[in-house]
């Protein structure tokens, strides 16, 4: 039975207390509400209450966190301010081979991805410390890289060539999957060329990347109006096409830039300086595999990395039981160790994007990114 059909129970009144004896006279009705029964939460209510206390901690964990880190991150950035008046923070090194125990070092300096240049880059510290350090009687060089900018490679090469003047150890390349374009143009520093059997280099050649958006430009309706303060100034705009006069500047700069490439591989392979039209054969822009590469004088030997190490070791006197080969690392901030760190930086970062898409001359193999 309902809650809605329930009524007071129905009693018979004593003859004596009617006022109308024999007659039945129902007790006045009161009314009965239905009231909803309490429910009980269960176990989920309490799981699901527990999980969001849980998630609201963890939220304001997080960002206190953050917040902590962004505090220890400009204390450091302070703190390298200072340090670099003081001199160059010196870079971590990490045991590879040989002997902990020995003093003599075989440093591997890396170079990866798009070459940008600059003082203060990870590879500029590499050389910098090894320059540095009287206990390295030996460098690989382990490039992985289609290249960059023109004036990034020649200041990598520039600082390259004085570990053989100033120091004067041996310096060993080995190529990984890519050494093309700029990579060459730092491989030709080296006293011996190492290539494994799987890469690609060559790539000899100068490029400049102009693009040309008028047309789009004028679909949707936006035009450029720069003020000047020469008729050349906009040369290379992205809003113009190049008038023949402006082609004949940026190829007189490639020109020159090209002639700059095939002097610094000359300088290093002493094969081409002696034949200079040899190179003039392979400086066509045309990448390499590493049989064609060494049939043609661009490299020295066929191995990996392993192989450039031993002979580096065996140019500077040394072996692993009396050495130990060493690999440089960064000295991470609180924030860079929080985000996996500058060091871990994609090819294309926004830094690399920003060079490779200003309008500069380019050591670039062109099969690795759309320049053209």
């Amino acid at each position: 039975m309902s809650n809605d059909n329930i009524y007071a129970a129905q009693t018979e009144v004593p003859s004596s207390s009617q006022p109308h004896p024999g007659r039945f006279t129902p007790p006045p009705v009161q009314p009965v509400y239905y009231q909803q029964p309490e429910r009980r939460g269960g176990c989920a209510s309490f799981f699901l209450k527990t999980v969001g206390i849980a998630a609201l901690v963890l939220v304001i964990c997080f960002f206190g966190l953050l917040l902590l880190g962004v505090m220890v991150g400009a204390m450091a950035a302070s703190m390298e301010q200072v340090a670099s008046i003081a001199g160059e923070k010196p870079l971590t090194e990490k045991f590879v081979l040989g002997s902990k125990e020995a003093s003599a070092k075989i440093a591997v300096i890396e170079v990866a991805g798009m070459i940008a240049g600059g003082e203060d880059t990870f590879v500029s510290k590499q050389i910098k410390t090894v320059l540095k350090d009287d206990n390295v009687r030996a460098v690989v060089l382990r490039i992985e890289s289609p290249g960059g900018t023109m004036a990034g490679s020649d200041y990598y090469h520039h600082l390259l060539k004085k570990i053989k003047t100033n120091r004067k150890i041996p310096l060993v390349v080995s190529m990984g999957t890519m050494a093309a374009s700029g990579g060459y143009y730092l491989a030709a520093a080296g006293d011996e060329i190492f290539a494994e059997q799987s890469t690609i280099t060559g790539s000899i050649g100068v490029i400049v990347s102009l693009y040309n958006g008028k047309d789009l430009l004028d679909k949707i309706g936006v035009a450029s109006n720069p003020i000047i303060s020469g008729p050349h100034k906009t040369m290379g705009s992205f809003s113009k096409p190049l008038t023949d006069e402006e082609k004949a500047i940026w190829q007189t700069l490639v020109d020159d830039s090209f002639e700059r490439f095939k002097t610094v591989i000359k300088e290093g392979r002493k094969t081409f300086a002696a034949e200079p039209e040899k190179l003039d054969k392979l400086a066509t822009g045309r990448i390499f595999t590493a049989n064609e590469a060494k049939a043609n004088g661009l490299i020295d030997e066929i191995g990996f990395l392993e192989d450039a190490i031993k002979k580096a070791m065996t140019l500077a006197g040394l072996n692993e039981e009396d050495s130990k080969v060493i690999k440089y690392k960064p000295k991470l901030d609180f924030i860079e160790t929080l985000l996996e760190g500058k060091a871990n930086k994609q090819l294309l970062s926004a830094e690399t994007l920003t060079e490779l898409t200003t309008p500069k001359v380019l050591l670039l193999c062109p099969y690795t990114v759309p320049v053209e």
